[in-house]
């Protein structure tokens, strides 16, 4: 069973990773992607909306797939279900994000052993905004 890594690593990866691929963000104020989403650009975090029936999200221009975003992405995050986060992280291998992040309840084995494979940090079964507000309590 994969493990996550350190709450250090995370926090230095959070650090580092400014722009944000957020594979399924939706365009409903209500969700917990739009919420997250919302949340990080909050927190000086550029994200990309990457949902194939949405044309923009808060503000930003949505793309239909990863392939489609046309400059570098320092992290992957993932609102889709378990099972189909494998291509997901196959579709983002050729973008060299430093890390791919799945969201709480979100969690494989062989997606992690895709990304781990091919050198990237992966995170699975976390909330990107709960990690954050964790481990930079006084950024609220």
């Amino acid at each position: 069973m994969y493990q996550n890594p350190s709450d250090e690593r995370i926090k230095e990866l959070l650090t580092q990773c400014k722009t944000i691929a957020v594979v399924g963000l939706s365009d409903k104020p209500h969700r917990d992607s739009y919420k997250v989403a919302q949340y990080l650009q909050q927190h000086g975090y550029r994200i990309i909306p990457v949902h194939p029936r949405i044309a923009e999200v808060l503000g930003e221009k949505a793309y239909k797939t990863l392939a489609d975003i046309p400059y570098q992405v320092d992290m992957v995050n993932v609102f889709r279900k378990s099972e189909d986060t494998p291509p997901v992280v196959e579709e983002a291998l050729p973008l060299k994000p430093k890390a791919i992040w799945l969201q709480l309840g979100i969690s494989n084995d062989a997606a992690a052993q895709l990304a781990t494979a091919a050198g990237l940090e992966f995170i699975q079964n976390l909330c990107i905004k709960v990690d954050h507000c964790r481990l930079f309590p006084d950024d609220k």
